[in-house]
Order: structure tokens, then C-alpha cells, then sequence
């Protein structure tokens, strides 16, 4: 039997899309802590002050329901849907919540169709995870927030300038949400285990502020997990009994760090391990190492790094640098994990405390810089190659002047047709050595040209 039809028109399917969308909209006691205890109003949000203190463009924005699309952008559990749902709440726009993993292009087509029958209301459409979407996704949003059918509202974790189209970022408000404090979420968890109405209050759960600090501090700034966390530790015990750092430590030997590989985490942390090596800071760069290896970096792709660092950052000013650095990537190869972990500690508290001097990598930007922006020199005839019958006839490197042949294997001959500077050592580690050479073979090269 063909279907015949939608069961539901106009609004009223509508409102049935925005009801089953909007999770989180439910007063269902099986809803996870975190969601029972979303904030219902803009005020009751926690955190975010410099947003949401009095004063701020968004709560203004809200308080006068004239805000456009928006684009909200942060670690998880900072308040991404919370906020989106309390702007819904307040203003009251009907709200249509779709996750970007779960949704297609038809039910985006679908939503938008019917957002712009509705003319009673406004639509808010909140898109969580929206970096999930690609192109054409994003694309198909454009007309209708360009004609105001629909009021976007975008969550993402990721940095919206490498996840979200240019056109939709240009027609939003971008907001960035930072990791919340750890007296945030104490405080948080405190209510949620008085509430009675949508926390743990009926249990009547006893605990001391060492032990709620202590659960925060695992959380990593993220709410959502712990409200989840304290439920499914309060969970496990008999209402009234108290939850010590017992069950705290249980979920410390599970905990699971926030690293997304070749994502926005990823690239973070190998930035701050990098900088902290480049800065002389062995105890950060550990830091950020043991971070990488607790959320499952490949450990070749840090000892790659490393390779590249013993050149770029310590270069000439340790030369015994790079031979470790390729060492430390053969030795990931053939060791393994988990005990290279002990060769990629032993480089990198070496590449924290070595020397360093960039001016290897200086000299080539500089030396890539004159082919691009001057006219590229010919060879010098007296440096050409000189084999076969045509070559020699033509010259090539009759006049070439054997450096053995001098005194410190310098003849005072050039080997560009207009000699060019383009290295300069610093005075540290063994490049202190290599700038005397360079100065005594200068004067050595000019001695010898007065002599010419």
C-alpha cells in the first residue's frame, strides 16, 4: 500500500520536527544529569562572562530577540547547546535541533521548506557539530539565512575558520566558549546534588568539596562529563551514602583525555610541544608529550617532528642534534611501543636543552626568496662541468682554482656571479666556532683576491 501522504502539514509538522529533533526538550528522569540540568533561561548559564556578563553584545542581542545567525565555538561541555537552548527558551522562537553526524541533505531540505511556511514564528535551526557538514551541506543553508526563513545557530569544536564555509561565517555572530573553571563545575555539581526536581537531591548524597574539586579537575573543564561522571558515581551507590575519593579514584583509572587525532587538538598540542622545545622548556615539552601518547598519537609522527625540529630550531648550533633525532624515529620503528616512549623522553628533554639557532633555515628563506624575486644567475663558466669534448671546448672549468691547492683550502675564488649573503650565524653553542671560521676564511678570500 502506498503511503499517502504526510500525517502532519503546515505547523503542525513543524512542531512535531522541532519536538522529536530537540532532545534535551524532554522531562523523561531517564535524560543524563547534564541535560536535566540545562539552564532554561540565558541568565542561568554559567560561565562564559565574557559573553554573557551585563553589558555584552549577546545578551543584548537576546534581550531584544534581534539577533541573526550565530556561530558558537569551543571545547566540549563549555555550553554550546545550553546557550542555544536557553536563547530558544527566552525569546520563544521555535527550535529545530538537528546533529550534523545524523542528519542528510533531505531532511535539511525539509526542515528549510517548512521553516519558510512559517510566518507566526521564527525558526531557530540549531546545528550541533556543524563541521560535520560539508560544502554543499553548508551551501544549502546560505539563501534561506540570507532571507531570514531561519536563524542559525552553529556548535562546533573546531576552529570555524578550517571547518565552516567563509559565506556562513561572514553572516554570523562568532562566539568562543572556553573550558570551564574548576570552581564552575563544583559549584555546578553542588546544585545538581541539592535539586531535587532535576538533579540527585532526592538521593540525598553527602560529599565534601575536596572530593567534588577532585572529580572537576578530571573533567578537563568539561561540564557535560561531569555531571555524567558524578551521576553514574552516585548511581552506584545507596541513596544517603556518601561518595568519597573512592569512587573518585574509579573513575580516574578510566579517564579518557580530550585528544582528537588529526583534528584541532591534535594540531595544538604538537604546536605548544614544538614552541616549549623551541623555548628551552623541557618540563612543558614532557608535558605535552606524555599528552600526545595518552591520547594515542602516533608516536612516528613525533619523532618526524623531532627530525624536523633538530634542523629547523637547533640546527647548527648542535650538530649532534639531527643524528639523535633520526636515532629516536628508527628507534620508534624497530622498539615500539610502549618503551619508546623512553627514546622520544631522551630527545626531547635533549632537544629542550640543546642550543639553538635557526639560521640554517633563515638562509635558505632568503635564498629562496632571491630565485623568486631576482633574476636567476647563470652558472659561473669556471664552475661548470667540464665532461666531454664540447664541454671543454666551450671552457667549462678551465679557470676553476682547486680549493686543496691553498692555504686552509681557500683560493679567494667566488662560485656566484654576483656574491650574495644569505647566512648569518648566531654567536651560540658550536655555531660560536663555525662563525670564527667563516670570518678567518672572509679574511683569508680577501687576501687572496688583492693578490689577483
Amino acid at each position: 500500500m502506498e503511503p499517502q501522504g504526510n500525517l502532519f502539514s503546515g505547523e503542525e509538522e513543524m512542531d512535531f520536527i522541532a519536538s522529536s529533533a530537540a532532545d534535551g526538550k524532554t522531562s523523561s528522569r531517564n535524560l543524563p544529569l547534564a541535560a536535566r540540568m540545562r539552564p532554561r533561561k540565558l541568565s542561568d548559564v554559567v560561565g562564559q562572562d565574557h559573553i554573557l556578563s551585563e553589558g555584552k553584545l549577546l545578551p543584548r542581542l537576546v534581550k531584544t530577540n534581534s539577533f541573526g545567525s550565530l556561530l558558537f565555538y569551543g571545547p566540549p561541555g563549555s555550553g554550546k547547546t545550553s546557550i542555544a537552548e536557553a536563547i530558544a527558551g527566552e525569546t520563544q522562537n521555535r527550535f529545530v535541533r538537528i546533529n550534523a553526524v545524523m542528519s542528510n541533505v533531505a531532511e535539511l531540505r525539509q526542515i528549510l521548506a517548512l521553516a519558510r511556511r512559517i510566518e507566526t514564528k521564527d525558526t531557530i535551526l540549531f546545528i550541533d557539530e556543524i563541521h560535520r557538514f560539508n560544502k554543499a551541506q553548508q551551501d544549502l543553508l546560505l539563501p534561506d539565512v540570507e532571507a531570514g526563513h531561519i536563524r542559525l545557530i552553529g556548535a562546533t569544536t573546531h576552529n570555524p575558520g578550517f571547518y565552516v564555509n567563509a559565506p556562513l561565517v561572514s553572516r554570523s555572530h562568532l562566539f568562543r566558549l572556553e573550558a570551564h573553571s574548576t570552581e564552575i563545575i563544583v559549584s555546578v555539581m553542588r546544585r545538581s546534588l541539592e535539586d531535587g526536581e532535576r538533579g540527585l537531591g532526592e538521593r540525598e548524597h553527602t560529599v565534601d568539596d575536596k572530593t567534588l574539586k577532585d572529580l572537576a579537575k578530571l573533567c578537563d573543564g568539561d561540564l557535560r562529563r561531569a555531571l555524567n561522571a558524578l551521576e553514574v558515581i552516585a548511581l552506584g551507590l545507596e541513596p544517603q551514602e556518601e561518595i568519597t575519593s573512592e569512587e573518585i579514584a574509579v573513575f580516574a583509572a578510566e579517564r579518557q583525555i580530550r585528544y582528537d587525532a588529526d583534528e584541532d587538538e591534535h594540531y595544538n598540542t604538537i604546536s605548544a610541544f614544538i614552541k616549549s622545545m623551541r623555548g628551552g622548556d623541557p618540563d612543558a615539552a614532557l608535558y605535552w608529550l606524555a599528552k600526545m601518547l595518552a591520547g594515542g598519537e602516533d608516536p612516528r609522527f613525533i619523532a618526524r617532528r623531532l627530525i624536523i625540529l633538530a634542523s629547523e630550531d637547533v640546527g647548527l648550533a648542535d650538530c649532534h642534534a639531527l643524528p639523535l633525532a633520526v636515532a629516536t624515529q628508527q628507534a620508534c620503528e624497530f622498539v615500539g611501543l610502549p618503551e619508546c616512549e623512553l627514546n622520544l623522553a631522551h630527545c626531547v628533554v635533549y632537544m629542550a636543552m640543546a642550543p639553538k639557532s635557526n639560521s640554517s633555515y633563515k638562509a635558505l628563506q632568503e635564498a629562496k626568496r632571491a630565485i623568486a624575486e631576482e633574476p636567476v644567475q647563470e652558472v659561473p663558466v669556471w664552475l661548470k662541468d667540464s665532461g666531454g669534448q664540447v664541454s671543454k671546448a666551450l671552457g667549462h672549468s678551465k679557470d676553476y682554482a682547486y680549493s686543496h691547492s691553498f692555504p686552509e683550502n681557500v683560493s679567494g675564488q667566488e662560485y656566484l656571479l654576483e656574491p650574495k649573503s644569505f647566512y648569518e650565524p648566531k654567536r651560540v653553542g658550536d655555531e660560536v666556532a663555525i662563525e670564527d671560521r667563516l670570518n678567518r676564511w672572509k679574511e683569508l678570500k680577501r687576501k687572496a683576491q688583492q693578490q689577483d
